[in-house]
């Protein structure tokens, strides 16, 4: 598939950006919303993908993966892990860009070695809900971190997992206070979460090791706020970040900001100056 749409990129031409976004929940509506209404310079969006009829909802064209694929040249995935699964490669493979908001799909280390290599298609994913991450990955440089905790903190309900036995539910439902609800590596715990736990994958895919990442959930009835800490050290420094955002009162599993960091990541992609990179 050819893309002459960007022959003038890297010539002083200004291209606009052809953005299909994937998914209309709450992190596509926000995102969807804001282009349509011209809040990105240098980035339309073209059409909308869902595997629902959205109807007048949708502000663009809603359309199937392949005429999305046909028509843009940048692809936000804001559905969830399986679309990065299913579509990734082939979006990569389509010559067509990929911003990736679920990026709890990169624990399968497979799925994320092939994206990384394919093409011609560039693939990026966003921060999300944590800062620290373009620090973290340029530390890298100096050598690897000793070790990488995230403490991830969420109301009990919408940590609730189908493999949950009667027990560990009986103790987050009723629980007064702090639950430890899981601990493992990022390899392991995003998995667990498909919808909650995107930060791990994150952090690990700044650290560059997904096993050297150290994970624990805990649930809190009083966690107003979703709080996300995260805490390296190694031989050249130590870091600590945390955060504590407002769940998005549609979809509490996710936080407030995300959709905001995604938009932050089209607009670095769509060239706007000013943007800390």
């Amino acid at each position: 598939m050819s893309h002459g749409r960007f022959a003038g990129r890297g010539t002083g031409v200004n291209a606009i950006r052809k953005v299909g976004l994937v998914g209309w929940g709450a992190i596509g509506r926000v995102v969807g919303t804001a282009l349509t209404e011209h809040r990105v310079p240098g980035a339309e969006l073209v059409c909308v993908v869902d595997n629902r009829p959205l109807g007048e909802a949708a502000p663009a064209p809603q359309l199937s993966f392949d005429e999305a694929l046909e028509r843009c040249d940048l692809i936000v995935e804001a559905a969830g892990q399986g679309v990065v699964r299913e579509w990734g490669e082939r979006v990569l493979a389509a010559g067509t860009d990929l911003l990736i908001a679920s990026t709890g799909a990169l624990t399968d280390e497979a799925l994320a070695e092939r994206l990384l290599a394919a093409g011609p298609g560039r693939v990026y994913f966003t921060g999300g809900a944590v800062g620290g991450l373009d620090l973290l990955q340029a530390v890298r440089a100096l050598g690897p971190l000793d070790e990488v905790r995230l403490t991830t903190t969420k109301l009990p309900a919408t940590l609730e997992q189908p493999w949950m036995d009667a027990e560990l539910l009986a103790r987050m439902r009723t629980a007064t206070g702090p639950v430890e609800v899981l601990s493992g590596t990022a390899r392991d715990v995003p998995v667990k979460f498909p919808k909650s736990t995107n930060v791990a994958a994150s952090v690990a895919l700044a650290v560059g090791d997904l096993d050297t990442v150290r994970v624990q959930v805990v649930a809190d009835p009083g966690a107003h706020h979703t709080r996300h800490v995260v805490e390296a050290s190694g031989a050249h420094g130590a870091y600590r970040f945390e955060v504590a955002h407002l769940p998005d009162p549609d979809n509490p599993a996710t936080s407030q900001v995300v959709p905001y960091a995604v938009l932050r990541s089209l607009a670095a992609l769509a060239g706007r100056t000013g943007q800390i990179l």
